[in-house]
């Protein structure tokens, strides 16, 4: 026998130890109680580990702190510690790129966070940080463990301040699949992206008891912060799906269109849609009427590769569409309005909606399309008293701001206020193109006849034929497609039919574009 397979008596051989420790692993996955993953499975969820392995490509996760314990006592924490903490954490790949990972494990403490839990996911932040890679939290927990008191809400802090400083540096996407209540769900709506399942996933800062014993309102836990009410009516989730399996390879797909950190840019895919396909369908997709309405998506749907793209928030803010998608196999954000939702006006949800992704897409090298069709800002009291002035500021400060490539196309109209934040020339896009149908103009020309000519109308013998003459002559004099090109605010007017070989020329010599903001600690957009 060798001298290496002696060992002392009482030590363990290697090989006991080696068993100890698959032991100890297979303890942790298995969690404290088979019933327990007996009743997570019931609830039509899936464990931490399950839904790991759904995310990332096979056989590719690399867990850590697979052991860690809480050292928290009283309550009965001294007799209940499990190994891992109520967390998995840990790294691996999403089509070959690395991703980093935490995942709540509700089968401990309820996925309750406590001192131990939240250093754990601490660590992970930081590595991601360091190794320049998104970041996925796939959270399922009850909130901040209340056996540990203010140490459990000290760890949300950690996480929330790092999430504040990797924000633009990398993406970090939140997947909700189970509850997320009080302080928890600023975490989520820290990150650039926010998953939910629908009839198992909520968020709220106070819950339906607390809302009832407060205002008298009676409310389900869906109906107060369910998928779909964040999805359509908060804005707090862009997307919502029935099942997690669905929704692990939406985020997959996700991942797919993202660089992995500020500093590179996102991947390129081969594709086999010729970058010079013509699109005829567009002079059928797109009334000439400007009070016609259509449908955005199939324009873009038109113009980009495959006709495929990743709509954000499709259920929220309808009247102006963010999606990213592909040209000639380049990333790039779409930004639209949606004529066949309140006529595609910019309301305080739109801009709010639009901003953000602009934001997102110039932090992560996107660059950005703009397709425009508006027909002004909504009108009305709520919106003035609501702040309309401050949330279109918003959309405003992002295009401004924004660094990237950007290509702007007016569709159809752009009317007033609305054409200028639309990305138009006078802000800075890069390239300003417009169809021959184009009408830009500070308002219908309806409407500045009234103006202009009010008087003139008013007095006159028959107002009708002088108000149809006298808006035939705005339309004429101010409103006609060349107007704009004639003054250098459009660069080019394009057959609609060569859109997609334009937008795709136009980005490609944009590509090396290098533009330098002045030096300052950071600007104060409007809140």
């Amino acid at each position: 026998m060798s001298p290496a397979a002696t060992a002392e008596p009482g030590v363990p051989a290697p090989q006991g130890r080696i068993e100890e420790l698959r032991s100890l692993k297979a303890a942790a996955r298995q969690g404290p109680d088979p019933r327990a993953t007996e009743r997570q499975h019931a609830r039509g969820k899936l464990t931490a580990h399950e839904r790991i392995e759904l995310l990332l490509d096979k056989d590719s996760f690399q867990e850590v702190e697979a052991l860690r314990r809480h050292r928290a006592t009283g309550f009965g924490l001294e007799n209940r510690r499990f190994p891992s903490d109520g967390v998995v954490t840990g790294w691996g790949t999403v089509h070959g790129r690395t991703v980093f990972v935490y995942a709540h494990d509700f089968r401990v403490f309820g996925g309750a966070l406590g001192e131990a839990h939240a250093a754990k996911i601490h660590k992970l932040m930081d590595l991601a940080e360091s190794a320049g890679a998104p970041l996925v939290s796939l959270n399922d927990g009850a909130g901040a463990r209340i056996q540990e008191g203010v140490t459990a809400l000290a760890g949300y802090g950690g996480i929330f301040r790092r999430n504040t400083r990797c924000s633009g540096v990398i993406p970090q996407i939140s997947v909700m699949l189970g509850p997320c209540a009080g302080g928890a769900a600023y975490s989520p709506a820290l990150t650039d992206f926010v998953f939910m399942v629908r009839g198992t996933a909520q968020m709220f800062i106070t819950g339906p008891d607390v809302v009832q014993a407060v205002t008298g309102e009676s409310v389900s836990m869906d109906g107060l912060g369910g998928a779909d009410v964040h999805a359509t009516v908060s804005g707090v989730a862009q997307f919502a799906y029935d099942d997690e399996e669905s929704c692990l390879e939406e985020v997959r797909y996700l991942l797919s269109l993202l660089p992995a950190n500020n500093r590179e840019l996102p991947p390129v895919a081969p594709t086999s849609d010729p970058s010079d396909r013509r699109n005829d369908a567009l002079l059928d997709l797109v009334p000439a009427d400007p009070n016609q309405a259509y449908d955005m998506r199939a324009v873009i749907e038109e113009i980009v590769d495959d006709g495929e793209h990743f709509e954000l928030h499709a259920g929220w803010a309808t009247n102006i569409v963010c999606t990213l998608a592909r040209l000639d196999g380049h990333v790039v954000g779409v930004v639209a309005n949606q004529p066949s939702s309140l006529a595609g006006v910019l309301d305080i949800h739109a801009s709010e909606k639009a901003a953000r992704f602009v934001s997102l897409c110039d932090a992560f090298n996107i660059p950005l399309v703009t397709l425009v069709d508006v027909p002004g800002f909504l009108p009305g009291v709520d919106q003035e008293h609501n702040g309309i002035i401050r949330h279109g500021a918003k959309l405003l400060y992002a295009y401004c701001n924004a660094t990237v490539p950007r290509v702007s196309l007016v569709v159809r109209k752009a009317y007033g206020g609305a054409y200028i934040v639309m990305d138009s020339r006078s802000i800075g896009t890069d390239v300003a193109l417009a169809w021959p149908s184009n009408e830009i103009a500070v308002m219908g020309a309806e409407g500045a006849a009234n103006v202009i000519f009010r008087r003139e109308i008013g007095e006159a013998e028959d107002p009708g034929a002088v108000r149809r003459r006298k808006v035939e002559e705005y339309r004429t004099e101010l409103m006609h497609p060349y107007y704009a090109a004639e003054r250098g605010l459009v660069d080019d007017v394009i057959d609609p039919r060569d859109t997609r070989e334009t937008l795709i020329r136009s980005l490609a010599m944009l590509r090396t574009k290098h533009a330098d903001l002045p030096s300052r600690k950071h600007g104060n957009p409007p809140a």
